[in-house]
């Protein structure tokens, strides 16, 4: 049997990786305390029903319960139970502005400030979010991306690295990407935006996409840029970064930003890495 266990912040989305998971054939058990865990584990091994796929959500609804997660968990494996962890998390800025729009108090401060909540529900959640097999931020994901990520990790194959890289194209004349881990600026390759024929063709698109990488340049940057990263990223792993966001500049973000955060994201994922390609300024140019 095939058992995951959901977890993580209050507002990150672990109802919709749920309803994600049900869709994917799992038999789904949301809010369930921790201390039922490998009782509700057995049950499903001695049903009558072949249920081999289950999915459980675990949070700190379960208040007080949860300091039993652990013990629970060890008692799935002295029983031969194999599990895997499933932590969703969040930006506290995303988190907050969720609890916001659904004026929702935190469950740790009904009466309280939504920050001091949140701040003591990650001291509560450090250790479990260690020890989890995956490790998903949905700051920036909408549900068909949250959807396609989940499906990467558990219909083709499951990548278990705990980091994921975000790729995000965005445009200097609209700000600077406020969240970006590492930024590149690439006005330096010759500008689709001069071109007529090419003005109103995103960098999606294959004429702009030929046009960008038709200049020596360009793919000597993306392969010296794939190179920093495959150095880096396994330190990043080392010192428990769970999200990598590397943005690509160039003028309005619409020609070769696009196109080049398109490129790397392809050529990252083909060498087995976690990475979603984000369009910031797509839309708005």
């Amino acid at each position: 049997m095939d058992l995951l266990v959901i977890t993580g912040m209050s507002g990150a989305g672990k109802s919709q990786a749920m309803k994600v998971m049900e869709d994917m054939g799992f038999y789904c058990m949301d809010n369930l305390p921790p201390a039922l865990l490998s009782k509700f584990a057995e049950l499903c091994q001695e049903s009558k029903k072949t249920i081999d796929k289950v999915a459980v959500v675990v949070d700190i609804r379960g208040g007080e319960f949860f300091d039993h997660l652990f013990t629970e968990l060890d008692e799935l494996e002295s029983k031969g139970i194999g599990y895997k962890i499933l932590f969703l998390d969040s930006s506290d800025s995303v988190l907050i502005k969720r609890y916001k729009e659904l004026r929702r108090p935190h469950p740790l401060t009904p009466d309280g400030s939504l920050i001091n909540g949140i701040n003591k529900e990650r001291k509560i959640l450090k250790e479990v979010k260690a020890r989890s097999n995956y490790i998903i931020d949905t700051s920036k994901l909408t549900l068909g991306m949250l959807r396609e990520e989940m499906s990467r990790i558990f219909l083709e194959g499951g990548e278990t690295r705990k980091i994921s890289i975000s790729l995000t194209s965005f445009g200097f004349k609209n700000g600077m990407l406020l969240d970006g881990d590492l930024v590149f600026d690439v006005r330096f390759i010759p500008n689709p935006f001069y071109i007529p024929e090419l003005k109103e063709s995103s960098g999606k698109t294959d004429d702009v996409r030929n046009y960008v990488f038709k200049w020596p340049q360009t793919n000597i940057f993306i392969t010296k840029v794939i190179d920093m990263l495959e150095y880096l990223i396994p330190y990043y792993v080392k010192e428990g970064k769970t999200q990598l966001v590397v943005g690509i500049g160039c003028t309005g973000g619409f020609h070769r930003s696009v196109a080049i955060a398109e490129k790397i994201g392809e050529v990252l994922i083909e060498h087995g890495h976690r990475a979603m390609i984000i369009h910031r300024d797509l839309s708005e140019v």
